[in-house]
């Protein structure tokens, strides 16, 4: 099952409604992705910074979520520098880097990074349940809300379902390889999978019918209503729309 490592805290984002942090995640994300000027972009990371201490998490948490994206982040910056056009700003024989290219790069590094810091902020430091709930008062259909949360309850059932058949087969002397025995078998796998994980479905289906489950979400977290919510969602709107306003006179 997916770790919530950031869902539980006493910090004033933890207190915010789900639909308030939602919507908040959603404005200056959008924003901060339309972003052509570098030296705004910094300016929404500097906020996701900000948003990250006040949400009070944990930094080493924080940078080992971000790694994949460093992964990520390093080939853009081995490939876009040397294939993008504009004037070079090192040259050694058939190399070139370009500043157009770095600029590019450097904007995408920060954007991403600052998406990425929204996101674990604001989303992530609520339960998946909780981000149903908040889905469910945004008026989204209740089907995707229902597949999120299945989804997230399965995957990891899924998965262990998955290495259980894995390992039948190697104690029954497979062992892979680049081969076509190989290749059969690990389709033979991916169908059994499927299969049971049809199984499994159709009695969850069942066992939540007996339990009285009538297609309407229900969640035990209870937010209080507070000034606090609108005070946030104004401030994440203002400030979005004052760095967009900012960008425009830049250029």
């Amino acid at each position: 099952m997916i770790k919530e490592v950031f869902a539980h805290g006493n910090s004033v984002i933890h207190s915010l409604k789900p639909e308030t942090r939602i919507i908040s995640a959603f404005i200056i994300s959008v924003a901060a992705a339309l972003c052509d000027v570098l030296a705004v972009a910094g300016i929404y990371l500097l906020i996701s910074l900000l948003l990250i201490a006040i949400a009070k998490l944990d930094i080493r948490q924080v940078f080992k979520r971000l790694k994949p994206l460093f992964w990520f982040l390093l080939m853009i910056w081995i490939i876009l520098p040397v294939t993008f056009e504009g004037h070079a700003i090192f040259h050694y024989g058939f190399l070139k880097i370009s500043d157009q290219g770095v600029l590019f790069s450097a904007k995408i590094t920060l954007k991403s990074v600052t998406i990425m810091l929204f996101f674990m902020a604001l989303v992530s430091t609520m339960t998946v349940a909780t981000l149903g709930h908040g889905l469910h008062n945004l008026r989204v259909p209740d089907k995707m809300v229902f597949l999120l949360l299945m989804s997230y309850r399965y995957i990891g059932v899924i998965e262990d379902e998955y290495k259980r058949l894995l390992r039948a087969a190697r104690f029954r002397g497979f062992s892979p390889g680049t081969n076509m025995h190989s290749y059969k078998t690990y389709a033979y796998l991916a169908g059994m999978l499927f299969v049971r994980s049809s199984f499994r479905a159709n009695r969850v289906h069942y066992a939540m019918k007996c339990r009285g489950f009538c297609g309407k979400f229900h969640t035990l977290d209870v937010y209080r209503e507070n000034i606090l919510n609108s005070v946030f969602l104004i401030v994440t709107f203002a400030s979005s729309l004052l760095l967009v306003i900012i960008e425009n006179l830049w250029k």
